[in-house]
């Protein structure tokens, strides 16, 4: 006799207006205040909370909208990554303690298998909700749903009618699921944005419902196989699985513009080193060695009355590497040939190019290899940091309040971080 195998079960699960979440944690007296969070070097809006949305939208520049925020009492912040970053990875390891496999797909959102479990779902999503909500004060909203996509958009309805649902929607009834999709515009759908939510509707496809119970063979000859999977999903069939371990990259960036026109060539050379230290942090993170390096600087390109100028190079390395001391020796000699006096530069950038594992790559017999304790020196180096806080051991080169870093004159404190910015409490 065939053994029927379980249905399939997935669950989205969401932070809710997650920087702001984040700052509101370590600020319970912004409890009940809008919040807005601002780009690199405080440029335009990049988060905003509930309550703030309805006064802001997304990407308005800060400069263009200071006396609107005064207006409604919004309190605006620098974005502070290490800081989300670090929260993030304490929400996932909540969820990931609850249910059998975890793909985390952003910073802010991950999908969990729940295929077999035997509990009821939706008690499980509130147990989600009120174990992260504990753990971290970040609240969550949770979809639970037969496939992905659906699973995506039941999230969205748990947020939509939070009041009545309490964040949490299981739409794997079929009745359940054909009211959340009637309810949903389509453009609300995983995946469709405005240019496909257009020729749906040339179509007369704007609800969900409707993408559902098109023909998923007419659609995949109009649009594409992703379309279709996408209404085949809609409808309740699955078609997309957990994603497995993301595989290593095989190109690392780091890039970021000055808080400030530089002129001169050693702020400069201090700024690549920094973003080296960056770069080879997370080339060690995957266990990857480096083959090549390529280094690039460049003034702004959008002021009519700036002189423009951009130049890299690629730099072969002698042999594959993850030491940082010689990723940025070479970094840095590097800008010798790219530095034109006279410029104003706004941005410089390192990639390291040719990545590979440890036994990958085969050199011959006489080729030079990275020394053994250089090896042992950055793993020193990263557990060190990894104890104390990134930046605790450091090139010499990497300063650290530089006058050229990011403008971020709103940023909170590295609450999760950094030992000196711990969260304190005193007596009233």
């Amino acid at each position: 006799m065939a053994i029927k195998s379980p249905t399939p079960a997935f669950a989205l699960i969401d932070c809710n207006s997650f920087y702001a979440s984040c700052e509101r944690v370590f600020r319970p007296d912004l409890s009940h205040t809008p919040i807005v969070v601002l780009s690199n070097n405080d440029g335009c809006v990049i988060a905003r909370s509930a309550d703030a949305k309805p006064h802001i939208k997304m990407g308005e520049p800060y400069y263009q909208i200071r006396d609107k925020l005064r207006q409604h009492g919004i309190v605006p912040f620098s974005s502070n990554y290490a800081l989300y970053g670090d929260m993030s990875q304490r929400v996932m390891s909540v969820i990931e303690s609850m249910v059998p496999a975890l793909e985390v797909y952003s910073i802010d959102e991950a999908f969990a298998e729940l295929t077999g479990m035997t509990e009821p779902l939706e008690p499980l999503g509130r147990r989600i909700r009120a174990q992260v909500l504990r753990s971290t004060g970040i609240p969550v909203g949770v979809g639970i749903a037969g496939t992905k996509t659906l699973a995506k958009l039941a999230n969205h309805g748990a947020k939509k009618w939070q009041a009545q649902l309490g964040g949490v929607l299981d739409v794997r009834a079929p009745h359940r699921r054909e009211k959340l999709l009637k309810a949903c515009d389509v453009s609300e759908v995983w995946g469709i944005g405005r240019k496909m939510t257009a020729h749906l509707a040339g179509m007369d496809i704007r609800t969900a419902w409707q993408l559902s119970q098109a023909d998923p063979w007419m659609l995949r000859k109009h649009f594409s196989v992703v379309i279709e999977k996408t209404a085949r999903e809609l409808a309740g069939t699955p078609c997309l699985e957990l994603d497995e371990p993301d595989v290593p990259k095989q190109e690392i960036c780091c890039s970021r513009m000055f808080g400030q026109r530089l002129l001169t060539l050693p702020p400069i050379k201090e700024a690549v080193a920094t973003y080296m230290m960056r770069a080879s942090e997370k080339l060690r993170a995957q266990q990857s060695l480096c083959k090549k390096i390529q280094v690039s600087i460049r003034t702004g390109m959008f002021n009519p009355e700036e002189a423009k100028y951009a130049n890299g190079v690629v730099i072969d390395l002698p042999y594959p590497t993850d030491d940082v001391r010689l990723l940025t020796k070479m970094a840095v000699d590097a800008l010798d040939q790219l530095f034109r006096p006279g410029f104003r530069y706004s941005k410089a950038e390192v990639l390291l190019l040719n990545l590979c594992q440890r036994g990958e790559y085969t050199g011959d017999l006489f080729a030079e290899s990275q020394p053994a304790e250089a090896t042992k020196v950055m793993t020193v180096l990263d557990q060190i940091n990894q104890r104390w806080g990134r930046g605790t051991l450091r090139a010499a080169s990497v300063p650290t309040n530089p006058e050229w870093g990011m403008r971020r004159e709103m940023m909170s404190r590295s609450y999760t971080t950094r030992l000196d910015q711990l969260w304190t409490v005193g007596r009233i």
